[in-house]
């Protein structure tokens, strides 16, 4: 049996990635292909407690390496529980976030060291890459913007990584960028400041080159 094809999407906060895989999902089972769909950090039950250790604004918040070992943890279980069978099983995996984020949100924008975080990430994976990511890009006021709509539409408050403040999603911004740069064969990057239907018109498009 072919192994599965592994998707990831990235972006900052508010670029709609959630929309966009749940969509991708369902296209791409239109076409007779099995995917699973996953998040980071989430995916399994210990992964999923972890999230909520990581974005939850509590009186012991986590310091920036204890929420990078967090990130990791949570990787590490997913991989190994989740994403590495279904693609062995071949399906196809498409996942909300993945290991750019890491390089993206504690290396560029928390300021760890991006080699020790790639040799990390490397360890968390166990060597695993995706085969294509879409790296979602949009303006800070386009962020701004959605996320206070989000806030309005579900009654909910920004998590504790949303409130890192301006410059530090101005660095993310940057970090996703560089990524984008280093690695051009497999991180593609797509404006998401549209609408929702025009953000996913572009997204099949290469999709249906990649499929």
């Amino acid at each position: 049996m072919a192994r599965g094809k592994f998707i990831t999407f990235e972006g900052g906060e508010g670029c709609g990635k959630s929309t966009q895989v749940k969509r991708l999902k369902e296209a791409l089972e239109k076409t007779g292909v099995e995917v699973l769909l996953t998040r980071e950090p989430g995916g399994t039950w210990l992964s999923e407690e972890i999230r909520h250790l990581i974005k939850d604004q509590t009186t012991d918040a986590p310091c920036d390496r204890s929420e990078l070992l967090l990130f990791l943890a949570a990787r590490a279980q997913l991989v190994k529980n989740v994403i590495r069978p279904a693609l062995e099983a071949g399906k196809w995996v498409v996942s909300d976030r993945f290991s750019d984020s890491t390089i993206a949100y504690q290396g560029y924008g928390r300021g760890l060291p991006l080699d020790i975080l790639k040799d990390m990430n490397n360890f968390a994976c166990e060597g695993l890459k995706p085969d294509l990511t879409l790296l979602l890009d949009v303006t800070p006021e386009t962020s701004h913007a959605r996320m206070h709509q989000r806030e309005e539409a579900t009654n909910t408050t920004s998590d504790r990584i949303e409130l890192a403040g301006d410059e530090f999603h101005r660095r993310l911004r940057r970090g996703f960028a560089e990524l984008a740069k280093v690695c051009p064969e497999r991180i593609v990057t797509i404006d998401a400041n549209g609408t929702v239907d025009e953000v996913w018109e572009n997204v099949w498009k290469l999709m249906r080159r990649f499929h």
